[in-house]
């Protein structure tokens, strides 16, 4: 069988980054349209990611943001994504390249999407901004909870089905 040098799994990856930046651009213009909210995972460590040190030490590895009430100041580029959420009452600012997300999900419709994180050459650091000035958090669930159970399985896409093993 020939090589793929096209790298399609990779192509794939992008297109359907691609999604979650378009739908991020569409909360940016529009606000979230009914229901909807996202839960993003990410790899905390990934050369990029900009979170304080405390929200660093709480979440080493991975943690998962849910942009629904409580965001503010959203900001999406080509490559990444800015928000400023609250964490336990206490406003934090996020830059979250694409790249690094490994899981996205809508549980309004069931609709969610995972991705390897992309690999870089150079040795991932801890990156790490202190905290800049967001809107006070009001009551309201913590932005970093986990997606509740649910009796529906979302509809997950993978790419490793269609992966050359």
């Amino acid at each position: 069988m020939t090589e793929d040098l096209m790298r399609y799994d990779q192509l794939a990856q992008s297109a359907l980054r691609g999604v979650v930046r378009e739908a991020l651009r569409r909360v940016h213009r529009q606000g979230l349209p009914g229901e909807h909210h996202f839960y993003i995972a990410f790899n905390t460590k990934y050369p990029g990611v900009v979170i304080s040190p405390r929200v660093a030490e709480r979440y080493p590895r991975e943690m998962t943001v849910v942009l629904q009430h409580q965001f503010w100041n959203l900001q999406i580029h080509d490559d990444r994504f800015e928000v400023e959420l609250s964490f336990d009452n206490i406003p934090e600012k996020l830059v979250v390249p694409f790249n690094s997300i490994k899981g996205f999900l809508d549980p309004a419709v069931q609709f969610g999407l995972q991705f390897e994180v992309v690999q870089v050459e150079e040795e991932a650091t801890d990156t790490v901004q202190p905290n800049s000035a967001a809107k006070p958090a009001g009551d309201g669930p913590d932005e970093t909870q986990s997606p509740a159970s649910n009796s529906e399985t979302p509809n997950v896409v993978s790419l490793d089905a269609f992966r050359k093993k």
